[in-house]
């Protein structure tokens, strides 16, 4: 018995070099898709586009080891609240939840167009559609838009950018 014993230690210690060259599974989250939103993380000061009037702060993160981008937005007046952003592989797009102290929830789509990100979806019975746009400067301005007629035309709904926090 003590022999058997032995020999099964033995094939085990002499396996286990074969199992350390086996390939390292991939991290998950990695895909360069996951990297598209990077430009909004930081800390943030917001004001409405082409004025010096702060109306907010957010705060932007990259969680889960990358597999996820969270904003807690955080007005100076107002109901604060907060997204979570994340790549779909299966979707091969972008997913917003956002949910807010008023109790709203709304969930959106899309993806990246080349120069910005692109999603939309309904928010309290509304077509929204919201485009996060980084600057040449490091701002990054999102745009809101809604639309009454299932998208044929849209009406602007609010315009802010985000400067980084000093």
């Amino acid at each position: 018995m003590f022999k058997s014993l032995l020999a099964a230690a033995a094939l085990a210690i002499a396996a286990t070099p074969a199992l350390a060259q086996t390939a390292p599974a991939q991290a998950p989250c990695q895909e360069p898709e996951r990297r598209q939103f990077d430009f909004w993380v930081g800390e943030w000061d917001v004001y409405p586009t082409g004025q010096d009037v702060l109306v907010a702060r957010s705060t932007i993160e990259k969680l889960y080891g990358g597999c996820a981008v969270r904003e807690n937005w955080k007005p100076l007046k107002g109901t604060g609240g907060g997204s979570l952003n994340a790549w779909r592989p299966d979707e091969k797009g972008w997913r917003q939840t956002w949910l807010d102290s008023s109790g709203a929830w709304a969930e959106f789509r899309g993806g990246w167009t080349g120069s910005a990100i692109v999603i939309q979806g309904d928010w309290a019975g509304t077509l929204t559609r919201m485009t996060y746009t980084p600057g040449a400067d490091g701002t990054v301005r999102q745009f809101g838009e809604t639309s009454a007629d299932k998208g044929a035309t849209w009406k602007t709904s609010f315009d802010l950018t985000y400067r980084r926090a000093r």
